[in-house]
């Protein structure tokens, strides 16, 4: 099970900037990509799998921005583009717009490259940066990945993924071959329906006081 923290954070001026362009980046990476594989579909009805590295020598200035939080660009699209032929109601990927979609990206933990201290955190590109931690994570996580943002407002976030507790593994403690199991099922007609025969009551809350309930309602439009 993964647990995020989000905490308030504070970079220099220059360390804004750099932000700023690993946002535009990001944006601009994901239009890019999302673009050729529209053209590519059109022309040959196949997906194109199109890497960042493929768009660094035109786009020299990709290079100047965290490289993991452009190989996430890449891992998002993929997975809204195959979400979209596997179920069309989930809608096509839009491309992304710089006034109206949100200034955030992605990096993650590779080879101690993240590192988070009381008052600070150290970031790829961004060295240290000073953060508010009002909280510590509990025992026993690791941390996974860092989403860096910024609030209309101006404000900076840093939400840390987490990574640790296990459903499984605290399932597989426990020894459940001697237990009684009873299975319970939704039913219109009552309430529900139980494995094992046991008598229920229909409740029928609604309908016993639907009267009740419309007449209350009469009362509560007519309140000013």
């Amino acid at each position: 099970m993964n647990i995020a923290y989000r905490f308030r954070i504070y970079p220099t001026e220059e360390q804004k900037i750099l932000l700023g362009k690993t946002f535009g980046c990001c944006r601009f990476l994901y239009n890019q990509m999302l673009d050729d594989k529209i053209r590519e579909y059109e022309k040959t009805k196949k997906m194109l799998k199109n890497t960042p590295a493929m768009y660094k020598r035109e786009y020299p200035f990709l290079k100047e921005v965290d490289s993991l939080a452009l190989a996430n660009v890449q891992l998002h699209l993929e997975k809204a583009y195959k979400n979209f032929f596997r179920d069309p109601k989930t809608g096509f990927p839009r491309f992304k717009s710089k006034h109206h979609s949100r200034n955030s990206y992605t990096t993650n933990v590779v080879n101690g490259n993240i590192l988070v201290e009381s008052k600070k955190i150290r970031l790829p590109k961004l060295k240290w940066i000073a953060m508010k931690k009002h909280r510590e994570p509990a025992e026993g996580l690791r941390l996974k990945s860092v989403t860096v943002s910024m609030e209309p407002s101006g404000k900076y976030f840093a939400s840390l993924l987490y990574e640790g507790y296990s459903c499984e593994n605290q399932a597989a403690v426990s020894d459940y071959s001697a237990a009684k199991i009873l299975g319970i099922d939704y039913a219109m007609q009552g309430m529900a329906v139980f494995s094992e025969k046991i008598e229920t009551e229909e409740a029928g809350f609604f309908r016993k006081n639907e009267k009740r309930l419309a007449r209350e309602q009469r009362k509560l439009s007519r309140c000013v």
